[in-house]
């Protein structure tokens, strides 16, 4: 079990994020997946010496291990155990707004991946579970194990893009029970065989994941939060490892950089809605072919950075 203290997290994109929400000293930033602490630890340094930052993570144990790496930070850093859906209320309350910066790095860590007993991975031996909070109350088990095979179909389809859903939906409810991971990987592989690098199994895990944490539904909830936490000028930076996740936030900033959102086929506007944010990227910002090398798992990794305009 990867504990805290022990270093297998690698900041994606590091150099890329300081420099897309243009840390300065003495400001102000929030990093809503802190995770390992790397990127929180290259923010608190280039803020110094009295910048301050607000790290929340849905998983206990990433706030164990940031807290532990960031101790030397003292004051400066606060660390929330809870999900970014609720960054308004928790930037709030521990006087986090406005902000210079917000930096939300979708997806797993390499912490969460190489724990066995988390059910991330089909790579290791363990239980499905998949809860960012292990108190949360669904975990991966029950989807599995209790979920009709066409519930199952439209989450592999909806959340993981799975062409052949209704196959593997079908191979799971005739294996059940599944209680492990390698257990779910096989019977994927059995249903679908194996062809090419990938495993049959990842967009199944995918699916699960953002099934049982609710994944999207909390994206769509933090970034309209995250726009009115920032200050004029102050950059929202998202990091995203899949489709689902990446089209979300390129239609969210395309949405509130423009002022009338109304039909096209309505002659007068009527939303009033006015522009809010500046897309600094037009296309994402991706991984070196270095970084990729050095850290396979960013290779999916887009990044999109926006900026909040001054408003009235």
């Amino acid at each position: 079990m990867v504990k805290p203290g022990e270093s297998t997290h690698i900041p994606v994109l590091y150099q890329e994020v300081l420099q897309s929400l243009q840390v300065k000293s003495g400001g102000c930033y929030i990093d809503g997946t802190v995770g390992g602490g790397g990127h929180a630890r290259g923010i608190l340094e280039a803020s110094g010496p009295t910048g301050r930052l607000l790290g929340i993570d849905a998983d206990p144990m990433a706030i164990a291990i940031s807290a532990e790496r960031l101790a030397e930070y003292g004051t400066r850093v606060t660390l929330v155990n809870a999900n970014f859906a609720q960054l308004a209320e928790i930037a709030s309350r521990y006087g986090f707004c406005p902000a210079d910066g917000i930096l939300l790095d979708l997806g797993l860590s390499s912490l969460q991946l190489a724990c066995g007993e988390r059910g991330f991975s089909f790579q290791w031996e363990g239980p499905l579970d998949m809860r960012f909070n292990p108190q949360a109350e669904k975990s991966a088990s029950e989807l599995v194990n209790g979920l009709s095979a066409s519930e199952l179909a439209d989450i592999l389809h909806r959340y993981g893009e799975e062409r052949r859903a209704q196959r593997i939906a079908q191979a799971i409810v005739a294996a059940r029970p599944i209680h492990t991971t390698r257990q779910l990987a096989e019977v994927v592989a059995r249903a679908v065989g194996r062809r090419g690098r990938i495993h049959p199994a990842t967009r199944t895990f995918q699916a699960l994941r953002i099934a049982v944490n609710d994944e999207l539904a909390a994206l769509s909830q933090a970034l309209p939060q995250a726009v009115e936490l920032l200050a004029p000028r102050g950059r929202l930076v998202v990091i995203a490892y899949h489709s689902l996740e990446d089209r979300l936030v390129k239609q969210f900033y395309r949405q509130e950089a423009q002022d009338c959102i109304c039909s096209p086929e309505v002659p007068v506007c009527r939303c009033h809605h006015r522009a809010t944010l500046e897309i600094i990227t037009r296309k994402p910002i991706t991984p070196s072919e270095q970084e990729i090398q050095a850290n396979p798992r960013c290779r999916s990794a887009r990044m999109r950075i926006a900026a909040r305009l001054a408003i009235g």
